[in-house]
């Protein structure tokens, strides 16, 4: 499951917003995963690549729904103060939105 803030759901849900960055220990998600994101739904994970967060451009942040790189990365420093980054790299995760799985049906005895 990925968590965003609530700001951030309707972006996500229109297609604005379609990668986000996380700082993990270790990388927590794989390519072609599927995950849910609440209050949106069911997304396939398309990328995870690790990153350098001084080399993030205007790209990646339109892609974040963000206006530019510095928008971004003052985000970033705001989610991830000095010092909660020692230790851990920082991930660009690429998603798009899907379907919601289909309901299993239930089976009749023949």
């Amino acid at each position: 499951m990925l968590l965003f803030k609530k700001r951030f759901l309707s972006a996500i849900r229109s297609g604005q917003k379609r990668q986000t960055i996380r700082i993990w220990k270790f990388r927590r998600m794989r390519p072609g995963q599927r995950s849910y994101i609440p209050g949106v739904g069911y997304i396939r994970v398309l990328k995870v690549e690790a990153i350098e967060l001084d080399q993030l451009t205007d790209e990646d942040a339109l892609a974040d729904g963000f206006p530019s790189a510095d928008a971004l990365c003052r985000e970033l420093h705001e989610l991830y103060p000095d010092g909660s980054t020692s230790g851990r790299k920082a991930y660009r995760v690429t998603f798009e939105l899907t379907d919601p799985p289909p309901k299993s049906e239930s089976r009749q005895p023949s």
